[in-house]
């Protein structure tokens, strides 16, 4: 014989927090929290990732929305970056020989601002210093040398010529042309024409031989000549070039000498000395500021002369001069140019230019040496992110790409920065499911991210825990300037954490809410009129704060119980009718949740063993709920009939259900109903059900049932409580009760009943006031038993089934056929 239930105290629906054991009076007194809460799997995880130097080590964070993920990850990296070493700086400097390939180069932490403040100075001291020089006299005095040699060699090369001429009774002439020769007369005057056309032609002749061979002479002369100035001019650059020299290479190698434990920088700096010497004229100082028109626009020599020393300037990418320990970044909008950095562009005269100077960092490049934490959700819905962040893991180097090209559209020109090596820890957080899709998806990512950081939604309930939370909330209250808490509210919140998660054995680590759940009581405490605004939390502040949460999001299911509560809704909570039970489901609109009963029938008849689910049939019911139905049919079957045919055909149907039934939670009280049907016996309806049911007639556990049985409490008190009204629940289920105040209150003065079950016998025994009767030895039930009554249900339809049979078989064995008559 099944055993009867027992009924639930009210403690048992609820625990409580024992305030006992909080040794303060309001949070104010508590430590801070350095612990990290309820996430010692996660936590071991991130270090063990961290702890990883080898490739591919780095780590997903994967856990539901609202449980930490980010801050605890962002304390426990910024903990433990602050032990590790600063990393180096990073400078971006212009490339002499490659102008459209900036070099990147590395320097000591905190030295790329110092470096570039010194060639800051060192450009001011070479424009002075060759400005000074080119202004000396010493320099002034052995230009004019160079140029008197050069023209005294010059003048030397054409008297020879014209002496020559002279001989030959010529005379050199200077004309709007240049040089040229003529003849002179006997006295020796310039040869008019009319003179010359007077001439005898053999006489004309002669002087016409005399001017061509002094033309070609002249022309080698003139050769000559310009020669000595090319000469001239190239004594002139090497005097400019020792000069210049004389000026700047002790600047310079006083830089190389402050920077020579960087090799490059040594590099870098002697290429800089080669292009000054080859562009002294920009170092010079002008006295003349008349602005030269470029493209209709004045350009003063200013501007002139800051453009021209851009290419010495520093561009320090990447500063770590005021880090303590290894950066932690965070990028909350992880676009391809916020993670690989981006070249920028600027309008000058009508068109777009650029330089090394606009090169700009990404994330990627901040985190260098220390720890990236990306939103995974954020990341993968930005064009060429992920693409991007695999890429720089692969390859170990940040490359400044253009998206443009990523997406193959024609580019203008533009640079292509050398790239960095990259060596950081990625950590992306996201919910597991984004984690799984990934890792089935995609195979780079089992590659490249090896370490899983899994948080839990739930932590136990313990009195270390319990500690651990109240100094949790004083945290929060002393970070966000609430409103103290005393031991009675922590200890209401405590029960709420319990509440969330449906466990009186667990507490929810989906701090969110939990923060919100105090910034709310704090605001009631202050904001109470009658305690004028109490500088203490106390526990009807936290209450109070839980019911006008509720009370804002309840609008719909008030009107639900005021549908039944008219009759509207049909729900009886009162009498016994056969076939008849009230299931229990679960309600969800956003973030609110209630439960709420619905009345179930059933119906059978004879038929071939089939129980047909209304809800399926019309494509209402969703598959859990539909495998809850046939597991019925499979109970039936193996308890009633595993040595007979089945023969009937049940119609079991959500009254008044209007939209998608979901879910096997009602498998039980569905199979009461069944069980009423079959055995013609009332179900009292001041009983509701929940549980699902699985084919050995076990009931189990479900989920919600906190809202059920409180949303069929809250339909029983809106028609008046009579004392007997009571929910059954699973056994399984008792440990999730975290009932409210109304409830309990209601249950501790016999007005409301709550009863565990485990097997089908025990509900239905409790339902109908009739035993539902063990198999005895003879392989029968008790009569009268539930269980009998049924069997004799099924056996008067097998029989009936059997009938129909052999009638039928009689009408086929006695029908002729035409063929038949015709032999008769």
């Amino acid at each position: 014989m099944a055993r009867t239930p027992r009924e639930l105290t009210p403690t048992e629906t609820y625990r409580a927090c024992d305030t006992a054991a909080f040794k303060f009076t309001t949070t104010v007194e508590l430590p801070e929290l350095t612990e990290i809460i309820g996430q010692a799997r996660a936590v071991s995880s991130v270090a063990f990732g961290m702890g990883m130097d080898n490739d591919g080590y780095n780590i997903f964070a994967a856990g539901p929305t609202g449980t930490g993920k980010a801050s605890t990850v962002y304390e426990f990296l910024s903990r433990q970056a602050a032990l590790r070493p600063v990393p180096d700086d990073w400078i971006y400097v212009y490339n002499f020989v490659q102008p459209h390939r900036p070099n990147a180069i590395r320097l000591p932490a905190g030295k790329a601002k110092e470096f570039r403040k010194d060639m800051e100075k060192l450009v001011e001291d070479l424009q002075a210093a060759i400005t000074h020089a080119f202004e000396s006299e010493e320099y002034e005095k052995q230009k004019r040398a160079i140029a008197q040699q050069i023209s005294a060699l010059q003048e030397a090369k054409l008297s020879a010529l014209g002496q020559k001429a002279e001989a030959q009774n010529f005379t050199m002439v200077h004309t709007p042309a240049g040089l040229a020769f003529a003849p002179k007369t006997p006295d020796g005057e310039t040869m008019s024409r009319e003179i010359y056309e007077s001439l005898p032609p053999e006489e004309q002749q002669r002087i016409d031989q005399g001017l061509e061979a002094l033309n070609e002479e002249l022309q080698q002369v003139m050769r000559l000549v310009r020669q000595d100035e090319r000469s001239g001019r190239e004594a002139v650059r090497e005097l400019d070039r020792e000069v210049t020299t004389f000026a700047a290479k002790h600047l310079v190698d006083e830089m190389c000498e402050r920077w020579c434990a960087v090799p490059e920088m040594v590099e870098y700096l002697n290429a800089v000395l080669a292009d000054v010497l080859e562009n002294a004229d920009d170092f010079k100082k002008s006295e003349d500021e008349t602005p030269v028109m470029f493209m209709g626009i004045p350009v003063s020599a200013r501007q002139r002369g800051e453009g021209a020393f851009r290419k010495y300037k520093i561009n320090v990418l990447v500063d770590n001069s005021a880090e303590s320990g290894a950066p932690v970044i965070t990028e909350s909008n992880p676009v391809m140019q916020n993670l690989v950095g981006r070249v920028e562009h600027q309008a000058q005269f009508g068109a777009l230019v650029t330089d090394f100077n606009m090169i700009k960092p990404g994330a990627l490049h901040k985190a260098n040496g220390g720890f990236l934490v990306l939103e995974a959700r954020e990341l993968l819905t930005k064009p060429y992110s992920w693409d991007a962040l695999k890429r720089t893991l692969k390859t170990g180097e940040i490359r400044v790409e253009d998206i443009a090209q990523q997406m193959g559209f024609a580019t203008t020109a533009t640079l292509d920065p050398e790239p960095i090596p990259f060596k950081a820890k990625i950590v992306l957080i996201g919910e597991p499911f984004i984690y799984y899709l990934l890792y089935t998806q995609d195979p780079d990512f089992q590659e490249l991210f090896k370490v899983k950081a899994d948080f839990d939604t739930v932590v136990d309930r313990t009195p270390e825990t319990e500690q651990l939370y109240a100094r949790f909330m004083g945290h929060i209250c002393r970070r966000r300037d609430l409103a103290p808490f005393s031991a009675e509210a922590v200890a209401r919140v405590i029960e709420h954490c319990s509440r969330l998660v449906e466990d009186q054995r667990k507490m929810t680590t989906r701090f969110v809410d939990v923060v919100d759940l105090l910034t709310e009581s704090s605001y009631w405490a202050q904001h109470d009129h009658k305690a004028r605004g109490r500088a203490t939390v106390r526990r009807a502040d936290v209450q109070k704060a839980i019911e006008q949460r509720i009370y804002r999001s309840n609008q719909v299911e008030e009107r639900v119980r005021e549908a039944i509560a008219d009759y509207i809704l049909m729900v009886d909570t009162r009498g016994a009718v056969v076939g008849q039970v009230n299931g229990l489901s679960v309600s969800s609109i956003g973030d609110y949740a209630f439960g709420r009963p619905s009345r179930i029938t059933a119906t059978h008849r004879l038929g071939d063993g089939e129980v047909v689910d209304i809800e399926r049939e019309v494509e209402m019911g969703g598959p859990i709920h539909s495998k809850g139905v046939l597991i019925l049919a499979g109970y039936l079957g193996a308890r009633y009939a595993s040595d007979r045919p089945l023969s009937l055909s049940a119609r079991l149907v959500f009254e008044q259900s209007y939209s998608g039934v979901e879910g096997d939670s009602a498998s039980s009280a569905e199979l009461y109903a069944l069980l009423s049907s079959l055995a013609d016996v009332p179900i009292q309806q001041r009983f509701a059900v929940t549980g699902s049911v699985n084919q050995r007639g076990q009931i189990q556990a479900i989920g919600g049932v906190n809202e059920k049985v409180e949303g069929y409490f809250a339909v029983c008190r809106a028609s008046g409580l009579t004392g007997d009204q009571g929910v059954l629940i699973p056994a399984a289920n008792v440990r999730n009760l975290m009932l409210s105040d109304k409830v309990r209150a209601a249950m501790a003065k016999g007005r409301f009943h709550i009863f565990p079950v485990s097997t089908v016998d025990q509900g239905i025994s409790l339902l109908t006031g009739i035993s539902a009767g063990t198999l005895g030895a003879k392989g029968t039930y008790p009569k009268g038993t539930i269980n009998a009554r049924v069997v004799d249900r099924l056996n008067f339809l097998a029989e009936k089934a059997r009938e129909a049979s052999r009638k039928g078989d009689g009408q086929e064995s006695g029908r002729s056929t035409p063929a038949d008559r015709r032999l008769d």
